[in-house]
């Protein structure tokens, strides 16, 4: 039984060297069910000492690319995506889950730092139980995906050793060049 489930939670990461600042994009299509993944969020961020801006889209469809599109501003560390799509009479539902999904999934292999906080769920009861604050919380999960995920970045991203070839000084040997010649 899922309720009796226990799951493995890491602890949030620390930042020591600065605040990451993340977006939450938001689709408010259940607007009460937005709001309180919103708020799990916003919690989440806070309890890391990181910051953040929200903005709202028409649908899960749009969180993708108003992710792809804010990166542009280069002021965000990472992103939290945030909606609802709940079952309904069509296949309309596999599409916007299937889409949305794969194009953050693409957006995190193209080094975008991205939580996943887009519900998909057979009926409005299970969005409620997963969206509340003081439940589930996936919105507070999805911020702290975004946060592991830039701390990993840092740490990847700040090693010095071990990786690739790096010059001893400024100058730039070229294979073949003897150094006896001079270059203009």
């Amino acid at each position: 039984m899922v309720a009796s489930e226990h799951h493995h939670h890491l602890p949030l990461p620390s930042f020591e060297d600065k605040a990451p600042h993340l977006l939450i994009v938001v689709a408010p299509y259940y607007k009460d069910i937005a709001d309180d993944l919103v708020a799990g969020a916003q919690a989440s961020i806070k309890a890391a000492g990181a910051t953040c801006d929200t903005v709202e889209v028409p649908g899960a469809l749009e969180i993708p690319t108003a992710i792809r599109l804010a990166r542009a501003a280069d002021k965000y560390d990472g992103y939290v995506a945030l909606g609802c799509v709940i079952r309904g009479e069509t296949t309309h539902y596999d599409t916007v889950c299937n889409d949305s999904s794969r194009a953050l999934t693409l957006l995190g292999l193209d080094g975008f730092c991205i939580g996943n906080g887009i519900l998909t769920v057979e009926n409005r009861k299970q969005a409620e139980v997963r969206a509340e604050p003081d439940g589930q919380n996936k919105g507070g999960g999805a911020a702290e995906a975004a946060l592991h995920l830039i701390a990993l970045f840092r740490r990847f991203t700040n090693r010095t050793k071990g990786i690739g070839f790096k010059p001893k000084s400024e100058h730039i040997i070229i294979a073949g060049d003897s150094g006896d010649s001079e270059t203009s």
